[in-house]
């Protein structure tokens, strides 16, 4: 069963009598554990796509399933449920709560499942942060914790809930060379060992070259025929 299968998505946006179509028919299938880059200059619906994908925003025609689930009509706590049991997110801006610590902002996920925060999810989000290169830095504040450390909590907040697929927006984009190089490795390495899948948006060719496959979006369309636009 694949992860994510969406079909002929579209999106307009219409603004008064101006209707602006972002998305023109993206259809993509990605299976448990690809590791792929969606590729594409700025305004050609990257975003607008992994937007979707993640039910934060509704197509204006097409169909979504996630790990086998319809997700179009579902209503907002259906939607919201859906997302936090199958969906994790990175994105470029880490959107920590700074005056929280490391450990309590990768169980939010948690806390917003209404979940009791008991010991065997403190186990799961320290061994997470012990992962990603933070065992020293579990009860630090965010507010206290570097660029590159922020989007590591960040990466291991999107895994606490142990999703089938995470999305991830430009996320080493707010990040130096050698931090970004850091954090692929990090994210290849979890897909790996946790069997989740990534879809990642880039601007970052050398980015791309490292995920197992490359979908190239421009002007709201896939360019790739439709053989090579399933991961």
């Amino acid at each position: 069963m694949s992860v994510l299968e969406a079909r002929d998505i579209t999106k307009i946006f219409v603004d008064g009598d101006t209707a602006t179509p972002v998305l023109r028919g993206i259809s993509v299938t990605i299976e448990p554990g690809a590791f792929v880059a969606l590729v594409g200059p700025s305004g050609s619906g990257k975003s607008t796509f992994l937007s979707i994908a993640g039910t934060l925003l509704t197509p204006t025609s097409g169909s979504l399933q996630i790990a086998g689930l319809e997700a179009l009509g579902l209503r907002e706590r259906e939607l919201a449920r859906l997302r936090n049991r199958h969906l994790g997110f990175v994105f470029q801006f880490h959107h920590l709560l700074e005056d929280f610590t490391a450990l309590e902002n990768v169980l939010m996920p948690v806390y917003g499942a209404q979940h009791a925060i008991d010991a065997t999810w403190r186990k799961r989000g320290r061994e997470l942060l012990v992962r990603v290169g933070l065992a020293d830095r579990i009860s630090f504040r965010a507010a206290k914790l570097s660029g590159g450390q922020k989007q590591r909590v960040a990466i291991a907040r999107a895994l606490v809930m142990k999703p089938e697929l995470v999305l991830a927006d430009e996320p080493t984009g707010n990040l130096d060379r050698a931090s970004s190089s850091q954090v692929m490795s990090l994210l290849r390495e979890l897909s790996r060992d946790e069997g989740t899948a990534f879809l990642l948006s880039t601007h970052d060719e050398a980015i791309a070259r490292r995920c197992d496959r490359t979908l190239t979006m421009v002007d709201g369309l896939l360019t790739r025929p439709p053989s090579e636009q399933v991961a």
